[in-house]
């Protein structure tokens, strides 16, 4: 598995919220500036299913990042099944500096893994700046 983590200086509450309500997904689940999500939908519970459309804003391409959870834990995890039968998992942590997020996802196999790493952690880090700044 690859992993990438933060620490956002929020409350758990708060970063729970901003991480799973449709309303806060599509302002910060994308990589870059370029790039924004137009569209979200979240049943968060086992069981339920997502999906975020992440799309360039040139409208040049976009895809269709979705999956089912398979653990909910409030405040504490989310583990689910990629569309593509990838596995994650994250862990929110409360820490002295606010809430750690460590993320965990098996890579797919036509990308490098530095690159997948370094998607994922824009995305964490667009996160990290949203929730610190709402």
């Amino acid at each position: 598995m690859i992993t990438v983590q933060t620490t956002i200086k929020n409350t758990i509450n708060k970063v729970w919220e901003f991480w799973n309500k449709p309303e806060h997904i599509t302002k910060w689940a994308f990589a870059s500036p370029e790039w924004h999500a137009p569209r979200a939908e979240n049943d968060l519970k086992e069981g339920g299913k997502f999906s975020t459309t992440m799309a360039a804003k040139d409208g040049s391409m976009s895809f269709d990042f979705w999956g089912e959870y398979t653990l909910v834990k409030q405040n504490e995890a989310i583990n689910y099944t990629m569309g593509d039968g990838r596995k994650a998992e994250i862990i929110f942590k409360e820490v002295p500096e606010g809430v750690q997020i460590i993320e965990s996802f098996d890579p797919e196999t036509v990308n490098p893994e530095e690159m997948q790493r370094g998607g994922w952690q824009a995305i964490l880090d667009n996160f990290k700046n949203y929730a610190e700044n709402n």
